[in-house]
């Protein structure tokens, strides 16, 4: 795929108001890194543009790739679609060879079309909305993450086969992640016949009392709580049922599963269940970035950190690979082969999910988020 008329108008443009940079020469390769990196849900998007910070200092300091530095651009979005396209349009400005990002799906898939006309490719650490990869909209987009189908199911069975739930309540914030996560995880619930969905409501992000919605699932008789979205409205919406003493189970998807739930919900996050990308802290390659995060920002890195250093990785050995980034080259080179990464040895399938990754179930026990086996 070529670049765009578009993008060539822009560039040719920018040019006659070219100045003098600062850090890189002219001929760097750059990588624009896009998602929240302010506002709510800033949590999931700076561990993906530090982690591909990281990995860009590493390269460099051995000589790049091609014999060319590594840039990377950061972009703001705070996982809104009004201001991803705002994001997007500016990183295909400054001629961006590839992006990490987007971090949320709503905000990716408001990008996509942009990215796709200007002949880039984005891989993402954590956009899981099915469609993504599976409608083939958007050829130009690759995740180092398991889709929402994958993650619904495991919810659905979970809730059902372990926890026992007979009359489940489904709540979403409507957008395109919190509401695939639930409609997939009431399609598993009702094929698999050994529970009942007797509440499935879209509630508004940002609200600041749930209290309507959470005295439905009581009046309901619910008997486990599944919720699609992120973790300011799960916090509320667990904070509230504590307060009405409701002591069923409560079970979110990756959205939730972070510091940034632990921080807000406090004591109310105990007990509270979460699906995430699997644990992978036993790999070398995990290991390695872990420590070498540690070493440099004294913290433990925080969530999607392993999918945003394993997206980096990926792309670099496609530039590699392919000798060059161009489109082609780039596509082929991400799907032909395993790449040793920080979420373990993976490539990417004709529709651009990552072979390889995959979701487990966690539990907040004694304020930090355990795996269950």
């Amino acid at each position: 795929m070529r670049k765009s008329v578009i993008k060539k108008l822009v560039l040719v443009a920018l040019l006659s108001m070219v100045v003098p940079a600062t850090g890189f020469a002219a001929d760097t390769i750059k990588i624009g890194v896009a998602g929240p990196h302010t506002g709510d849900l800033a949590p999931y998007g700076i561990p993906t543009m530090e982690a591909a910070k990281m990995v860009a200092e590493q390269v460099n300091a051995k000589g790049g790739v091609l014999g060319k530095q590594i840039e990377v651009i950061p972009m703001d979005d705070q996982c809104k679609p009004e201001i991803a396209t705002n994001a997007a349009t500016k990183l295909v400005s400054l001629d961006v060879d590839v992006v990490i990002g987007h971090v949320c799906s709503g905000a990716t898939k408001a990008a996509l079309g942009i990215y796709k006309e200007a002949g880039i490719i984005a891989v993402s650490p954590s956009a899981t909305n099915p469609p993504l990869t599976q409608s083939g909209d958007y050829p130009n987009f690759y995740r180092t993450i398991a889709p929402d189908d994958d993650q619904g199911k495991l919810a659905a069975e979970f809730v059902t086969d372990k926890l026992g739930a007979k009359r489940i309540a489904i709540l979403h914030d409507k957008g395109d992640y919190g509401k695939g996560f639930a409609d997939f995880s009431k399609q598993f619930i009702e094929a698999g016949g050994k529970a009942e969905v007797v509440l499935f409501e879209g509630i508004t992000p940002g609200a600041m009392d749930y209290s309507a919605v959470v005295q439905k699932v009581r009046r309901e008789k619910a008997d486990a709580v599944i919720f699609g979205g992120y973790h300011p409205e799960a916090s509320k919406l667990v904070s509230q049922m504590k307060k009405k003493r409701m002591k069923i189970p409560f079970l979110g998807p990756d959205g939730v599963k972070g510091d940034g739930f632990l921080e807000i919900a406090g004591k109310n996050a105990e007990g509270v269940y979460a699906t995430g990308p699997m644990d992978v802290s036993n790999l070398a390659v995990n290991q390695k970035a872990k420590a070498d995060y540690v070493s440099k920002y004294g913290k433990e890195p925080g969530t999607f950190f392993d999918q945003g250093y394993a997206a980096m990785q990926t792309v670099l050995n496609a530039i590699k690979v392919s000798g060059g980034t161009e489109y082609a080259g780039l596509e082929k080179a991400l799907k032909s082969s395993f790449v040793d990464t920080a979420v373990g040895k993976i490539k990417f399938d004709a529709k651009g999910d990552a072979e390889g990754v995959g979701f487990s179930v966690f539990q907040v026990q004694n304020g930090k988020f355990v795996e269950l086996k």
